[in-house]
């Protein structure tokens, strides 16, 4: 009998956080047993992850403990890539071996997933804390702490149209890995479609809207975890960034058009990231390396340029409208 949900954790010389959140998961996971698989996938780790893993398999040997070591490094997005694919449960939760987890996630998660036999992705919400100034952290367009708004716990809303509001709101929070509980066949029909995924750093992104085109959204409204901002790779180093912001997130866009979403949203979309991009990272990257940025950044402002062209009649046209039915009023007025 297959399980229902697969909680992975992708790792790489952390040792001590993979033993910490190793300790989080056995208490958070008591009284699910029957029902969740522990996965660990170590990135090729030189520390003393493996005695780490050791460890914890012989203390939880009562549960289903999988393990996958990679022979090299194969980059963090493909550890990511290994986990969903490796996952034989309905439901998988790939979580960051140091992102702090309520204990009481696991049975929200759980209970959830066995209320709701359709549902294809589940959002947990979460508040942001900078790691150096330990200050509070959220997008600049959500009120408050906590990185969804879009409250939809009932799981009978439009998945496709949770999804793009979720994006159109704030990236970050669809594309935080511990955040997402994606539908196991739909996660891996996903990876068959666009295999390259794996090599895209905001890929989660695309797995998200997959997922939430073929079934029912839950966004929870209360928040389970915390995500530490300023320590990842990409915001540290100028380059990730550039690739980010400039070539991820547009090829993202066109892939989510790709699997069924309007034209007009993904264009937006494009506009959006426009205006968000951040020119100091471009300009850095264009003193270090003026050849490689150039080849990133000019598709990226054709596209952008093709999806302003292509709003624009959209923008006219309901001006006109509004002009029109102004117009109206007040004729009918007088």
């Amino acid at each position: 009998m297959t399980k229902l949900l697969t909680i992975a954790i992708p790792t790489y010389n952390r040792a001590e956080y993979l033993d910490q959140q190793l300790e989080w998961l056995s208490q958070a996971i008591q009284g699910f047993e029957s029902e969740c698989e522990i996965l660990v996938s170590d990135n090729c780790s030189t520390d003393n992850t493996e005695d780490v893993i050791k460890k914890w398999q012989e203390k939880l040997k009562d549960l289903t403990f999988h393990v996958n070591i990679n022979h090299v490094n194969v980059g963090l997005i493909k550890n990511i890539v290994c986990c969903l694919n490796q996952s034989q449960t309905k439901y998988v939760w790939t979580i960051g071996d140091d992102d702090p987890i309520q204990e009481r996630a696991v049975a929200y998660v759980v209970n959830k997933l066995k209320a709701h036999e359709n549902l294809s992705l589940l959002f947990l919400n979460f508040s942001g804390r900078h790691k150096l100034t330990n200050e509070p952290v959220h997008p600049p367009n959500i009120v408050g702490n906590r990185w969804f708004d879009a409250d939809s716990e009932d799981g009978n809303g439009d998945g496709k149209a949770i999804f793009e509001y979720c994006f159109t709101k704030s990236v970050g929070a669809v594309s935080f890995l511990s955040a997402s509980i994606y539908h196991v066949d739909l996660v891996k029909r996903s990876l068959k479609i666009w295999p390259d995924a794996q090599n895209n750093w905001l890929s989660l992104v695309y797995f998200a809207g997959y997922c939430a085109s073929h079934g029912s959204v839950i966004v929870t409204k209360e928040t389970y975890l915390e995500c530490i901002v300023g320590v990842s790779y990409w915001q540290k180093e100028i380059n990730s960034a550039l690739l980010m912001q400039y070539q991820d997130i547009p090829e993202v866009i066109v892939k989510l058009e790709e699997i069924g979403y309007s034209r007009q949203f993904c264009r937006r979309m494009m506009l959006q990231n426009f205006r968000e991009v951040d020119l100091k990272v471009f300009l850095g990257a264009l003193r270090r390396w003026p050849i490689s940025a150039i080849k990133i950044v000019v598709p990226f402002l054709a596209l952008a340029g093709m999806a302003a062209i292509e709003l624009m009649p959209v923008r006219e046209y309901r001006m006109a409208e509004s002009l029109r039915s102004q117009g109206s009023e007040v004729t009918r007025k007088k």
